[in-house]
């Protein structure tokens, strides 16, 4: 073999040093830990690199600016807050910030809550600025350009947001996911329903998923409503009257509460409630557009987490004697989503169930 030409060995040298003055402008790794950068409006690439090394993640940030000279990102640093994998490179931290990959903080709403939840859970969300607490609903509602109730408006998901974004934003997004599967689902909907507009379905969606978190009885507790409804009798749904008392209720329902004048009361109003009274999952409302074809009238909670379904009254009363009156009291379970202790003749028993219609 022929012995390399001292251009041939030059070329070598220079495509090694190359090699390695890449390495370290680009590639050598990197441990910026779990640190947050916040990058505000008119951060240059020469204050972020400056940044960088006060903050001990590079060694100097005359060679991280010369690396974004290099790739012709100098001036293409998006503002907004950033974490880093750990390890990365001088390149890797480049792209996140040229590419805006900010940080983004979860926010989950829940169904079943009320908007008074959902106010509390907007005003805890870090760097969010919340632009809906101390507003009033007429206020908010004008903000959203909504004219229906705040009240089970919005589609229980988690939803991310960025440093600074506003609560009115991230309301924006849940309220637009309401709309969009309420419209599909309305369209889908089960034929000769007693509901003549999608904000009823919605509104008897928000009592089944106040009634049970157990996915197999949705349907059926649609069923039940909805035969009630065609035959004109009141709902008498507890959550109705809870959501009534508000901060009146303290986890016991009495005689004198089941009376309570208020127009969500559907012990004492036929048909559904002016508005939803809380948040409702797809499945739900899906429940509420396609429920069970059954005869039954009545349920009862077992104290188990789940209800026994009635047709008759008389079926309906022995129910409650098994569960509520002659049974002894139930295990420690988790019960259903808002369950409640009911009545002042058994306190002490979990009590769910559809009462006689007068």
């Amino acid at each position: 073999m022929r012995p390399l030409s001292k251009w041939g060995l030059g070329a070598l040298v220079v495509c090694g040093l190359s090699a390695a003055g890449w390495y370290l402008l680009a590639d050598r790794p990197l441990h910026p830990g779990v640190k947050t950068f916040h990058l505000p409006t008119g951060t240059t690439m020469r204050a972020f690199a400056e940044l960088l090394q006060r903050r001990h993640v590079i060694d100097s940030a005359n060679t991280f600016v010369a690396l974004a000279e290099l790739t012709g990102e100098g001036d293409a640093l998006k503002t907004g807050v950033y974490r880093f994998p750990d390890p990365t490179t001088p390149l890797g931290i480049l792209h996140r910030v040229v590419t805006g990959q900010v940080v983004e903080y979860p926010l989950t709403l829940v169904p079943g809550w009320t908007f008074h939840q959902v106010r509390q859970a907007l005003a805890r969300a870090p760097h969010l600025t919340d632009d809906v607490g101390g507003r009033s609903h007429a206020a908010v509602r004008a903000a959203l350009h909504m004219h229906a109730s705040l009240q089970g408006a919005f589609f229980p998901d988690t939803y991310y947001y960025t440093y600074g974004a506003s609560a009115t934003s991230v309301l924006a997004r849940a309220r637009k996911r309401l709309r969009a599967l309420l419209g599909k689902d309305w369209r889908k909907r089960a034929p000769d329903l007693p509901l003549r507009t999608p904000q009823q379905a919605l509104i008897l969606a928000s009592l089944i998923e106040k009634e049970t978190a157990k996915a197999g009885e949705r349907r059926k507790i649609a069923g039940v409503f909805v035969n009630r409804l065609r035959l004109g009798m009141r709902l008498e749904t507890d959550p109705t009257v809870i959501f009534s008392l508000g901060k009146r209720y303290h986890g016991v329902l009495t005689s004198t509460d089941l009376a309570y004048p208020s127009p969500y009361n559907t012990y004492l109003h036929y048909g559904l409630p002016p508005t939803p009274i809380g948040l409702c999952s797809a499945r739900t409302l899906y429940a509420a557009l396609h429920p069970d074809k059954t005869r039954a009238l009545y349920f009862v909670a077992t104290g188990r987490g789940g209800h026994v379904f009635s047709d008759t009254l008389q079926a309906q009363d022995e129910a409650i004697r098994k569960y509520e009156i002659d049974s002894t009291p139930p295990a420690v379970v988790p019960e259903s989503r808002g369950a409640r202790r009911v009545g002042q003749d058994h306190a002490n028993r979990s009590r769910r169930r559809l009462l006689r219609t007068p």
